[in-house]
Order: C-alpha cells, then structure tokens, then sequence
C-alpha cells in the first residue's frame, strides 16, 4: 500500500480498534500492520514521502509510520529501531514549523515520542520537557522512568541483545530485577 495519505495514517492510528493495541499489541496486529504498511514504512525510511513533511498531519504520520510502525512490524529484531533518529528528525521538524501546537494532546503524545526512544541523553531531557510543558502528565512518568535509564546505563538494556551488545554486570542485575522495562 504506498498510496496511503497521512490522514489515513491518523484515522487508523487513533481508531477505537487500535487504540488499546499500540502498547499492548498482539501477533495478529503486528502482522497486520506488516501486511498493511511494510512498503509504506520502506518508502518513508527512503526519503519518498517527505512531501508530508509540509503539513501537521503529515509530520505526524511519518512520526508514526518511521517510530511505532517498525516496533510492531519487526518485534524482537533489531530492525525495529532503524528508523528512530529518522521518526525523530520529522519531529524536530514539526516542532520547528509550530505543527505540534496545533495538534490535540493525543496526536502530540505521539509525535514526542521518537525523543523517549532515543538512546541520547539530551534527547531524553527533551523527551520530558516536551511531555512536561505539554502537561502530558501520564507519558512525563514514562519520559522520565526512560531518561532514567538513559541516566543510569547510557543505553536501553533491554535492547542489547537484539543489538548484539554485551550487558554489563549492572545491566544483568537489572534486567533480572521485577523493575526491569522490557518494551
């Protein structure tokens, strides 16, 4: 599907239907989502759909498309964060241009959300002054649990297998702990 336009992205993205799958998602709507949007996701990760970089809604869902669809297309590989500094690039951009203001707290949520996923520590500063100023109080709890790990490791630990990279010895610890973030 690479005709799709980024309102269909939003109407698809913030259904009641898919509402309480994005994070707690089932195989059925990952492979739906890689049915659906797999060429999608190629074409925007090859810089074919930057046309939607002129338009709220189209930020919004390159955001998506390059941020949250890789998550559900390739869970548990390390594919599934390829297109993170690409998703948060187009949010620089629309907060650049003000679209971020113009979208409701839901859709905002969203387009702020590459900055949580970033393994960059200023990254993670802004991910919560962004969910702060927003008064997106639900995601700055999320926001700062990440910026905390980003705080203590320097990196997601539940990432580094998928990566190939070696946990530490305070990773392990961690990762074996009943707090450990494993999504």
């Amino acid at each position: 599907m690479t005709d799709i336009q980024p309102y269909q992205i939003v109407a698809f993205w913030f259904s009641k239907r898919v509402a309480p799958l994005r994070f707690n998602s089932t195989q059925e709507f990952d492979q739906e989502i890689r049915d659906d949007y797999l060429s999608l996701w190629q074409n925007a990760k090859n810089g074919q759909l930057d046309h939607w970089l002129e338009t709220k809604e189209g930020c919004l869902s390159l955001v998506i498309v390059l941020d949250q669809f890789p998550l559900h297309m390739f869970r548990n590989q390390a594919e599934s964060f390829s297109t993170e500094q690409q998703s948060r690039d187009v949010a620089e951009h629309a907060i650049a241009c003000g679209f971020d203001d113009l979208l409701p707290l839901a859709q905002k949520a969203f387009l702020y959300l590459p900055f949580m996923h970033s393994e960059s520590l200023s990254d993670q500063e802004r991910s919560v002054s962004l969910f702060e100023s927003a008064g997106l109080n639900n995601n700055l709890k999320w926001a700062k649990h990440h910026r905390n790990l980003i705080q203590r490791f320097g990196r997601f630990p539940h990432r580094n297998a998928l990566l190939g990279r070696v946990n530490s010895a305070e990773e392990l610890t961690y990762l074996s702990s009943k707090d450990a973030f494993i999504g």
